[in-house]
């Protein structure tokens, strides 16, 4: 059973004060106690960018920091070697949706039995604010063409994991800890790639996308009486324009994960199997030159 305390890490923290990612990290503690699971039994991956701290920050569970864009292939292969584990990637918008879109966008069709959490402010905080590939087209800042800012419409993270095969498809706000809380837990849960798009605003760079203005321009998707089986409509709800962000689950249906799709030599999982060394040392002669 997994207490506060195991969670906790000395590293200093070294986010700006009012960043949205503390909420995020607050609301993963929780989630990860809840799950009731072994320590050991959790895995973070990360890429580049504020995001991407958040392994640094939360002792006791097994994590890797990885390159830019590339923390879902990096997720992908732990969970094929072992999939009893809970296997959670950490990205924001820039890292995800820059360089990681292909890797995004396969592991969907794949039905990769993981969850991807996007952090997603508009820019890129760590690199003194660019606009993101999720900034809104007209966003200004420190290199968007003034005017009229951000000359193109952004990426949509939600529509293209919807149309690409995601089985799971939600929206969070950093700002909303029980309802974050509670789209972890079913994230994790969920057998398939399970992708949550949390809106949270970056208090230095991006002065348009704050704290008042998503407390003010998000609602409850389930109040909506939104059928989640749904990909026509969830597709619908997930390119919705406007002034009104919906919050909650989008899409979620049950479909064979990538790991129940692939035949193995021997029954369980990969990490468990027998291998033999000489058939390993072969290899890496044949590799040598």
């Amino acid at each position: 059973m997994i207490t506060p305390e195991m969670l906790e890490e000395p590293q200093k923290v070294t986010w700006c004060t009012g960043c949205g990612n503390f909420g995020i990290l607050a609301a993963l503690k929780k989630a990860v106690i809840e799950l009731g699971k072994p320590i050991h039994e959790i895995v973070l991956a990360s890429g580049i960018g504020c995001s991407s701290k958040i392994p640094h920050y939360i002792g006791g569970v097994n994590s890797i920091h990885t390159l830019h864009g590339r923390p879902i292939p990096i997720a992908t292969g732990i969970h094929l070697a072992n999939t009893n584990l809970d296997v959670i990637v950490h990205t924001g918008d820039g890292d995800c949706l820059a360089e990681g879109l292909g890797h995004f966008v396969h592991a969907a069709r794949r039905n990769v039995d993981i969850a991807v959490f996007i952090h997603n402010n508009g820019v890129n905080g760590l690199t003194k604010g660019q606009y993101s590939p999720a900034a809104p087209r007209g966003y200004v800042s420190n290199t968007s063409p003034p005017p009229p800012g951000a000359p193109m419409d952004p990426v949509n993270p939600m529509a293209q994991a919807i149309t690409a095969g995601a089985t799971f498809v939600a929206r969070g706000f950093s700002g909303d800890q029980k309802g974050l809380v509670n789209l972890m837990l079913e994230a994790i849960r969920h057998k398939g790639f399970a992708v949550i798009d949390i809106l949270q605003p970056c208090v230095t760079w991006n002065r348009q996308l704050t704290w008042k203005y998503y407390n003010e321009h998000t609602y409850a998707l389930e109040e909506t009486g939104h059928d989640v089986t749904n990909k026509f409509k969830a597709l619908e709800k997930a390119m919705e324009n406007g002034d009104r962000y919906p919050v909650g689950v989008f899409y979620k249906v049950e479909s064979p994960d990538l790991a129940s799709g692939i035949a193995l030599p021997e029954k369980g999982t990969l990490k468990d199997h027998t291998t033999d060394l000489k058939d390993v040392q072969k290899i890496i002669d044949d590799l040598l030159l």
